[in-house]
């Protein structure tokens, strides 16, 4: 018997949104927010203390770290899952323990030359860098600022790394918000699971959920129940600018990673994304400033 062919509408054919109704109404923005990715990345060792400062200096809006938990439970600021690429050191993040992680060097792979530089203005060697440390700065900071923390998955961890996370963030008082003011920080994630555990915790955190491809249930513009954001790459956005429009119809922001060339950072502006999450924040902010 003859099986009839599935036919999957191209992504400029996707239909008008559904009626979902998100956590957080969707406003727009005068410009896109400036979002730090991994901090002033593009010049500095991402993840460091050093390229948080760096991003601030140069004006940026909003931080964004990734986070992953150590063997003895501590929330660290490290991309991947081995700490061979950004440090001196080998294994695991999560088979280790801070104070293993706090003996290496986290910077000297990004500038190798520096401690040869007389007028280096910074030490060649970097520490690794806990979310605590980095929610300090910016409490400390003289001025608003938003952090964008990423859970990585799959972990060994489950949900634990969520619940240290919303533990950590009710700290500062910035999990569970009181009525009418809004927290600094909001959790993104490509796993929606992970999402869904910091909204069980803390119903009213902002959450971003982040795609490398677009699933086909949310190609319209809505998104899983609860979640705040779309967070495409910006492949998604160069191919499918349209999406954007659908999102917001949807009554969703857009946070678009990770965004470092001229084209795109106009693209975006043109789209009127709601952040634009880049490592070079002060190009960015140059940009958009002279294209206002």
């Amino acid at each position: 018997m003859a099986v009839a062919k599935l036919r999957v509408p191209r992504f400029d054919q996707w239909a008008a949104p559904r009626q979902r109704l998100p956590a957080h109404r969707w406003q727009p923005r005068r410009r896109p927010q400036i979002v730090a990715h991994r901090g002033a990345s593009f010049t500095r060792a991402e993840h460091t203390l050093a390229a948080y400062q760096q991003a601030l200096a140069d004006g940026a809006e909003a931080l964004e770290c990734d986070v992953r938990l150590t063997a003895d439970g501590h929330l660290v600021c490290v991309h991947d899952r081995r700490i061979d690429r950004t440090s001196n050191g080998s294994g695991a993040v999560s088979t280790l323990r801070l104070h293993q992680l706090q003996q290496l060097d986290w910077a000297s792979w990004k500038r190798p030359w520096i401690d040869r530089d007389d007028e280096a203005d910074e030490d060649p060697r970097g520490a690794v860098l806990t979310l605590r440390d980095l929610l300090d700065t910016v409490r400390d900071w003289g001025k608003p600022v938003e952090v964008a923390v990423e859970t990585k998955h799959p972990t060994r961890y489950a949900g634990l790394v969520e619940r240290r996370l919303i533990e950590l963030l009710q700290h500062y008082g910035w999990a569970r918000p009181r009525n009418g003011t809004r927290s600094p920080v909001r959790v993104m994630s490509f796993s929606w699971l992970s999402l869904r555990r910091c909204l069980d915790l803390a119903p009213a955190l902002e959450m971003v959920y982040l795609m490398d491809r677009v699933p086909v249930l949310y190609r319209d513009g809505t998104l899983p129940s609860g979640a705040t954001a779309a967070g495409p790459s910006i492949e998604i956005v160069r191919a499918h600018p349209g999406y954007v429009d659908r999102a917001h119809a949807a009554g969703h922001a857009v946070h678009v990673w990770t965004v470092n060339g001229q084209a795109d950072f106009e693209l975006c502006s043109a789209l009127a994304v709601d952040a634009l999450i880049t490592d070079q924040p002060a190009r960015a902010l140059k940009q958009l400033a002279g294209a206002g």
